[in-house]
């Protein structure tokens, strides 16, 4: 997927396409409001990284135009603008996220792979999930296999659904915990082993195999291996 970068500083440009390169996304870069239009016309985009203060049409005026055109990327804009008041006007444009200038690129990046997981997860409106041995009932929150059952908690549910979606492909912690845990006060990066841990214990219960279905893959996070 591409990632489509508006940004008229040059060096920020620059710095931002090698970095989303390395990840191995396709990178287009423009520099002004009209050429992103252009750009983002009628193509799929992984995200928009859209700079405010653009010459010509204002960050704002694109991200507008943007989702007036029926542009559905997750948008993230960046700004030198710090303010409550610039920084609600950028998301009630349209924009799904908001960084104020200096940035570190590593969070830009997981900021875009959380928008990346949440959209995955708002467009899964199926009721079962089926990968490897488990059926997943999203309604029911009652994961099955051929040797038994167990019920889950709503939590544990999500987090389940999100490593089953992504089976194969470990998924960092961190993106884990914005994902599911993003907004709820008080919670802090370690409840995701907690909940790691929940879900191992119930598998067992449904499948002899059930608690080495989530592997820690070190140094990247947690990953559903159902092979």
């Amino acid at each position: 997927m591409t990632i489509l970068i508006v940004e008229d500083d040059a060096d920020i440009g620059s710095v931002l396409r090698r970095g989303f390169a390395a990840e191995s996304y396709d990178v287009e870069l423009v520099a002004d409001g009209d050429s992103a239009l252009a750009a983002a016309s009628g193509k799929p985009l992984a995200a928009i990284i859209l700079d405010v203060m653009l010459p010509g049409r204002s960050g704002i005026e694109v991200c507008k135009a943007l989702r007036a055109a029926g542009q559905t990327a997750p948008i993230i804009m960046l700004s030198a603008r710090s303010s409550v008041s610039e920084r609600t006007e950028g998301l009630l444009a349209g924009a799904d996220d908001y960084m104020v200038k200096p940035f570190d690129f590593e969070e830009l990046l997981a900021r875009v792979k959380v928008q990346e997981l949440r959209r995955e997860n708002d467009g899964a409106d199926q009721r079962h999930l089926v990968v490897g041995p488990l059926d997943l009932d999203l309604e029911t929150r009652v994961a099955t296999s051929a040797e038994g059952s167990t019920r889950l908690t709503e939590r544990e549910v999500d987090l389940l659904a999100l490593l089953m979606r992504h089976a194969g492909e470990p998924l960092a912690r961190a993106d884990i915990f914005a994902a599911l845990w993003a907004g709820h006060g008080g919670a802090s990066l370690n409840v995701v082993d907690v909940y790691i841990g929940y879900l191992r214990h119930k598998l067992a219960d449904a499948t002899t195999d059930g608690a080495r279905l989530i592997v820690t893959v070190r140094g990247r996070g947690f990953m559903y291996a159902p092979n």
